[in-house]
């Protein structure tokens, strides 16, 4: 079983007082892989969130490395809310050891106590929102890469009237 201490630490209990913490924590599943183990696999379905309590994840998207989550990391957000298949694949880097929540373990928590499922909902909600805020910022940075290497593909440096647009007659 997890400690309470170390579900203080993700953001989808914060504002849970110690004793919802408490209640919510017979909700959880625990399991273990060994490096290399996949967890979840980009296409298949996955319908719940992990919190992971031991040990590094690496996340890959068509065989692709996106990222690497660590001990007080979560993932699987997308796939819990929109019941659709995993996003992406996410394996055990190190020996790892996650919990999760199902929905159907979440639906329950609903049924236990409302106002937690809510706080649980938000705290979900401003999560899914500070990933896209950090998508966002992302995709803005590549474009502007991108525009700079074209700018700089055509452009002549050295003859500054390039920089001026013609005029029309």
């Amino acid at each position: 079983m997890v400690n309470l201490e170390s579900l203080q630490k993700y953001s989808l209990f914060g504002g849970l007082l110690p004793e919802d913490i408490e209640r919510v924590r017979c909700f959880l599943a625990i399991s273990s892989f060994e490096a290399g183990a996949p967890i979840q696999t980009e296409g298949k379905p996955n319908d719940s969130i992990y919190f992971i309590l031991e040990g590094r994840v690496e996340v890959s998207k068509r065989h692709s490395f996106l990222v690497e989550l660590r001990e007080g990391d979560t993932f699987g957000e997308m796939e819990f809310l929109d019941v659709m298949p995993s996003a992406a694949t996410v394996k055990a880097a190190v020996p790892t050891r996650v919990a999760r929540i199902s929905n159907v373990s979440f639906h329950d928590i609903y049924k236990m106590d409302v106002k937690v499922f809510a706080i649980m909902v938000m705290n979900l909600a401003r999560d899914l929102s500070r990933h896209l805020r950090r998508m966002d910022e992302i995709m803005v940075t590549l474009r502007e890469a991108a525009s700079l290497r074209a700018g700089a593909d055509t452009a002549d440096p050295s003859a500054p009237e390039d920089l001026i647009p013609e005029e029309k007659e």
